[in-house]
């Protein structure tokens, strides 16, 4: 199915099934509220074909281009169906899976994740570590068919409801930096594992703290060989800054809008506002750009850093402009329109950080784009 066919079957099934996909609860609700949402969403597009577009049959999908994904998310978010950022974990890691797992393994769980039937994590941040990810120190030993897991992890997204994990492990020395370390696929319900949820300034415990403590994991849960954890998480990354952006943008495009209709006459400059819808168009060139590459070449590498530098410039900028339109709603307001208003401007303070900080995006662009300094 082409774009165009896919984009106009899909808007009408969910025109048709709008009363049915509409969450239970009002607005986005609870964390908890938004995953069982999220659940029942993914299930009913997956029963109904579309979940399974843009994605290789021999994980059950129905094949075709990326782009019908994109636009999925795109929809789905666009329609204020799911939450764009928890959506988006389905993007980020079920295309590593497929590309570094065994083709058993992923046959049997890309459609859990895909259908709702699971939620996946992403273990690869660590106290101590900041942006440095090759300094990770969780550490996996190999006895025989098994590897034990001995460490911790932090600022692991919705920990507290996945059944699995993609974890980055130390296997080589400290010395050996990126080369010592291996990926594993490891349930998140093996004896051993502690999840501690961290509730944030905007009132979610979306991270937490995950332990763990001799943890068994059997080798063939290996994702790639031993010592290739550095690719995976290469070949990752890229795709935390391509689809999933995409969706976000859609859904920064939507709460532009809602911020110009709700906001009184004379709230917000001119000027601001037609500096914020340039910079939103930027985003969307730049974003579509990168879908086309994906759906082209099914690589991306390091110029996914100029669309996470626009797409967080983006969300700071609109929700700073939230502030100065509707400064009672975002400071004092307790209604529930208020309430996410708020809670969308404070965690639009960790767009310069979440999916690896600005400074370190224009440090990848300077040197491995732009050819400025040495690239270590």
């Amino acid at each position: 199915m082409d774009l165009d066919a896919f984009r106009l079957a899909l808007d009408s099934w969910l025109d048709e099934h709008a009363g049915e996909l509409a969450p239970a609860h009002v607005g986005l609700g609870t964390l908890d509220d938004q995953m069982v949402q999220l659940s029942k969403v993914k299930r009913m597009t997956y029963d109904a074909g579309w979940m399974r577009y843009g994605w290789p049959e021999r994980v059950g999908g129905l094949g075709g281009s990326p782009l019908l994904r994109g636009y999925l998310g795109e929809a789905l978010t666009a329609r204020d169906l799911v939450e764009p950022g928890i959506y988006s974990m389905t993007e980020v890691l079920a295309p590593t899976l497929i590309d570094f797992a065994s083709p058993e393994l992923s046959a049997v769980m890309v459609p859990r994740l895909l259908s709702g039937q699971e939620t996946w994590c992403q273990g690869f941040s660590e106290p101590g570590t900041g942006s440095n990810l090759a300094s990770l120190t969780c550490r996996a030993e190999r006895f025989d068919d098994r590897w034990h897991v001995s460490g911790q992890k932090v600022w692991t997204s919705l920990a507290q409801y996945a059944q699995r994990c993609v974890l980055l492990t130390r296997t080589g020395t400290p010395e050996s930096a990126h080369r010592g370390i291996t990926a594993l696929f490891v349930d998140m319900a093996s004896p051993g594992i502690t999840v501690r949820p961290i509730e944030t300034m905007h009132g979610a415990p979306e991270f937490c703290e995950v332990f763990f403590d001799d943890v068994v994991v059997p080798v063939d849960r290996m994702l790639g060989g031993e010592g290739q954890g550095w690719s995976v998480a290469m070949d990752l990354l890229p795709y935390e800054r391509s689809t999933s952006l995409w969706h976000r943008g859609a859904y920064l495009h939507r709460r532009f809008q809602m911020l110009l209709d709700a906001a009184p006459d004379g709230a917000l400059e001119d000027g601001a506002v037609g500096e914020m819808a340039q910079l939103l168009f930027a985003l969307r060139a730049r974003s579509r750009a990168t879908q086309y590459r994906l759906a082209e070449s099914g690589r991306l590498g390091p110029e996914t850093s100029i669309d996470k530098v626009l797409l967080a410039t983006a969300e700071q900028g609109i929700f700073d402009l939230v502030a100065e339109g509707l400064p009672g709603e975002v400071r004092m307001g307790d209604d529930e329109a208020s309430t996410r208003w708020r809670a969308e401007f404070l965690y639009s303070r960790a767009a310069t950080i979440y999916g690896g900080s600005a400074e370190i995006q224009r440090n990848i662009i300077a040197r491995r784009l732009l050819e400025l300094g040495d690239d270590r």
